[in-house]
């Protein structure tokens, strides 16, 4: 009789363990690789996030998203800290003295995207908006309080 109670108790630990995530979604693609510091940090903070897709590079782990039907790309460094999430935005998103500045000052450039990127930092959101001319690409980037700045020559 021992046995068996035993062997029953035994038997629902393993049942136990094997229903313990409470339904949770099956693992992502590539996330096999990434910390367990940053895949806790994302199930935190991004519950309810969909199609999720894990990379991780030499310099970060990015997860690519989609919450509320709207897709993201979020960034941890290595030891799995949150470095910040970006969105790809309309030019209409832009703070409007920045919109009025790029149609003004770069009228001749082409508007190939522009990316929304919010982080915990000093400056927690800051637009970065890509712009074509022939072979020429420049990246400028529009804060909410400030004006349109040079950010980067790509081409």
């Amino acid at each position: 009789m021992k046995k068996l109670f035993i062997t029953a108790a035994i038997a629902a630990m393993f049942s136990v363990n094997a229903f313990a995530d409470g339904g949770k979604k099956a693992k992502a693609e590539g996330e096999k690789n990434v910390s367990y510091s940053a895949l806790n940090k994302f199930a935190v903070d991004y519950d309810n996030a969909s199609n999720v897709v894990w990379t991780v590079t030499p310099n970060c782990q990015k997860v690519d998203f989609v919450l509320e039907g709207a897709k993201y790309t979020a960034f941890y460094d290595l030891d799995g800290e949150y470095l910040g999430r970006t969105q790809e935005v309309a030019l209409s998103a832009l703070p409007e003295s920045s919109r009025k500045e790029v149609t003004a000052k770069y009228a001749d450039y082409t508007v190939s995207h522009v990316i929304k990127y919010e982080t915990n930092t000093v400056e927690p959101l800051v637009y970065f908006v890509d712009l074509l001319k022939g072979d020429k690409e420049i990246v400028l980037k529009a804060t909410p309080n400030q004006n349109l700045a040079f950010f980067q020559a790509i081409k």
